[in-house]
């Protein structure tokens, strides 16, 4: 290991102990079960892991996260969380995540105070903070911590650390909530996320790792990485994605041949 990964380890290590107890948002993605890993390390029982169930996040996601907190010996507990009733939400404004990270935190803080833990910590890293993020806004309202932004931690260095741990996020591939998946200023349902999250499913059992399903009405937009265009446009997987998406409702099919990027949606901004 590097001699500044080393540094940044043992910062956060520091900084995770100095907190006494800390309430975690548990997606079960890298970031978040890194984190949730060295809390338990240096907290035990006063770290709790708390994932919030909702029509934005899938079924799969969810008992990922439940399995992940099993294996790493946290505290764990689910929430309800639905976005979709949050006024002006479903419009899809561009500070939709505000809001959406307003209700979490705010679930999170009676979760929080009951358990008699002042802290609330999610898993913003250093490299958040180059994108459009207005989630970050309302951690910062709610008095949420970022652990691995205040020590500067990288998401390359978060998948060195978590191989080193052993954990098996180490190469999971980034995820988002299925609210990303829409043009600013288009409606959101659950139907038309439930759509997306079929679609998204289908193209990973054939063997791509990193996707995203773009809704634009009845255009699927597919992001996969850049070294996986050329097999996606394969005569016969072509065929396969086209009818994946046309049984979850869509008329059209487009590949991005830009390939997976995060924060696309923010480029219209």
């Amino acid at each position: 290991m590097k001699t500044g990964v080393r540094r940044k380890f043992d910062k956060l290590r520091l900084v995770v102990r100095k907190t006494g107890g800390m309430v975690i948002a548990f997606s079960g993605g890298v970031d978040s079960t890194f984190l949730a890993a060295v809390a338990v390390q240096e907290l035990g029982e006063r770290a709790l892991a708390v994932t919030a169930l909702s029509p934005t996040y899938p079924k799969k996601e969810q008992n990922e996260a439940a399995k992940l907190a099993t294996l790493l010996k946290v505290r764990h507990i689910c929430v309800e969380s639905n976005e979709l009733l949050i006024p002006g939400f479903e419009e899809n404004p561009p500070d939709r995540c505000y809001h959406c990270k307003k209700e979490l935190f705010t679930v999170l803080r009676g979760v929080a105070d009951r358990a008699g833990i002042c802290l609330i910590a999610d898993g913003t890293n250093a490299d958040d903070v180059g994108d459009y993020r207005p989630g970050r806004r309302a951690a910062k309202e709610l008095g949420v911590v970022s652990p691995l932004l205040q020590a500067g931690l990288r998401k390359d260095e978060i998948r060195e650390l978590s191989r080193m741990m052993c954990l098996p996020t180490a190469d999971k591939p980034a995820f988002a909530c299925l609210a990303s998946r829409f043009p600013y200023g288009s409606r959101i349902t659950e139907e038309k996320m439930l759509a997306v999250d079929k679609v998204e499913n289908s193209i990973r059992k054939m063997g791509f790792k990193q996707v995203r399903v773009r809704h634009h009405g009845d255009i699927a937009r597919i992001e996969v990485d850049a070294g996986d265009v050329p097999r996606i446009c394969d005569r016969f997987t072509s065929r396969r994605v086209v009818s994946a998406a046309k049984k979850a409702g869509f008329r059209y099919v487009a590949l991005d041949l830009e390939g997976y990027r995060t924060g696309s949606m923010n480029e219209a901004l």
